[in-house]
């Protein structure tokens, strides 16, 4: 079993620092893959990214939600969505994304689609060696 990111990612890096394994990957190009990535086949279920996340958007993967109920104001990012996004991470670089969404309090989503991503990241798409695309973080 491992962890999934989902579209509740806007980039902020801090999974990455704890992770003891260093299986997690911003993905590259952002507008194919616009959150941080778990390798499946690394990760070692510790879920020391879990608490790091000031997004909540890291489940065990079973425990994705398929229902999630937003409170209002978290983002979504993702492929094919055009609104912008813009924060700090938590060593207060700039967060900017131009594929997020904005969700309403009440609005109901299913984050089980984003699963795939994770592995597709890791199967067919750029894998480690996006940690080589400079994305000017």
């Amino acid at each position: 079993m491992t962890h999934i990111i989902t579209s509740l990612c806007v980039r902020d890096r801090g999974c990455i620092d704890v992770c003891p394994v260093e299986c997690m990957i911003p993905g590259q190009p952002i507008k194919e893959w616009p959150w941080i990535y778990i390798d499946p086949d690394t990760c070692i279920d510790c879920g020391a990214c879990v608490p790091e996340c000031p997004y909540a958007a890291i489940f065990p993967e079973d425990e994705v939600p398929s229902a999630y109920t937003a409170k209002g104001g978290e983002y979504i990012t993702n492929v094919g969505l055009t609104d912008h996004f813009e924060g700090t991470n938590h060593h207060g670089n700039p967060i900017v994304l131009d594929n997020a969404r904005q969700l309403e309090a009440g609005e109901v989503v299913d984050f089980t689609p984003d699963i795939k991503p994770n592995y597709d990241f890791f199967k067919t798409g750029p894998s480690y060696s996006a940690k080589d695309i400079d994305d000017g973080k």
